[in-house]
């Protein structure tokens, strides 16, 4: 009786010094603030009027928010970031000593029957005169999302090239599968597709350096971190830099990059489609990175117990 009754007690302290572990602040560091975030953003993805998905990538910690994250959505222009990676991956190679590989410097000299849509810049360029490296081709697909300048990039590199970079990454559901604007390709079911969780999981490779080294990642950072018209950044506060490729067409908007809050770095991607209003999923996207820029830059400068520490 005395040995049962011992340990019963035992087994009560144990639990109930288990349950005050369990609710001590340091043991759950963040939290209740990523359980307002996951909130916040399951709140703006049920309010579109269409399909979203979201994936948050913490950079530092590995902590990753996932809604619809897993869906295959158009990839629009966002596809272009795995063109323009590809690009500065051959480049090194090419740097190395490799054959056969496009080249940053390599000139190209324009055509007008290189010519699509949604050109802004190539199309008043001077054919058989204008000659541009594919740095410049690079710059007009990231600042302007120029068609055409991102149509001869991928002739350059190979489609097959970018999707064996993106296979040996692990990404299994980012597909390059046909030129921009080729609309006939896209009736077929050849569309450019990805998942935001394996845009997040892009993007934290190229931050981590695992496709190209050190001077070659921060060349392409400072690329993709041309100002542009985009969504990721435009209710941010100026002066933050975000390395990202925006994307559109007819009922679709995504935006995937990085977001590169002072000593809290975190990777978004926020995919739309069957949007009703465009307008309205542009504004969604930006919600969505607010919010989570919000919660990174509390926990940049705070304890773990959530007291801000100042500089």
């Amino acid at each position: 009786m005395k040995l049962t009754a011992f340990a019963i007690v035992v087994a009560l302290s144990t639990s109930t010094i288990g349950q005050q572990r369990a609710e001590a602040p340091g043991d759950t560091r963040g939290d209740l603030l990523w359980k307002k975030l996951e909130a916040r953003v399951e709140e703006i993805t049920s309010r579109l009027d269409g399909v979203m998905g979201v994936a948050i990538l913490d950079l530092t910690d590995g902590r990753i928010l996932l809604r619809n994250a897993d869906h295959v959505f158009p990839a629009a222009s966002s596809i272009k970031l795995a063109i323009l990676l590809e690009l500065y991956r051959q480049d090194q190679e090419a740097r190395a000593g490799a054959q056969g590989k496009a080249k940053l410097d390599d000139i190209y000299t324009f055509d007008s029957k290189d010519l699509v849509e949604d050109s802004q810049i190539m199309a008043g360029l001077s054919a058989g005169v204008t000659r541009l490296t594919n740095r410049d081709l690079a710059q007009f697909t990231v600042a302007v999302s120029d068609n055409t300048a991102a149509n001869i990039l991928y002739g350059r590199v190979g489609r097959e090239n970018v999707n064996a970079m993106l296979r040996g990454l692990g990404l299994s559901k980012v597909m390059l599968r046909r030129k921009m604007m080729d609309v006939a390709a896209a009736r077929r079911g050849e569309e450019n597709v990805a998942t935001p969780q394996e845009m997040v999981r892009l993007l934290e490779a190229i931050h981590k350096e695992k496709v190209l080294n050190k001077k070659s990642t921060a060349e392409f950072i400072k690329q993709l971190s041309t100002l542009k018209e985009s969504y990721i950044p435009r209710c941010l506060p100026n002066g933050i830099q975000v390395a990202n490729k925006p994307g559109n067409l007819e009922g679709v908007r995504t935006d995937s990059g990085i977001v590169f809050v002072l000593n809290r770095p975190f990777a978004i991607s926020v995919m739309t489609a069957y949007d009703r209003d465009e307008r309205a999923a542009e504004r969604a996207i930006s919600k969505v990175a607010l919010e989570a820029y919000h919660y990174f830059e509390m926990r940049s400068k705070t304890s773990e117990y959530g007291r801000i520490l100042s500089p």
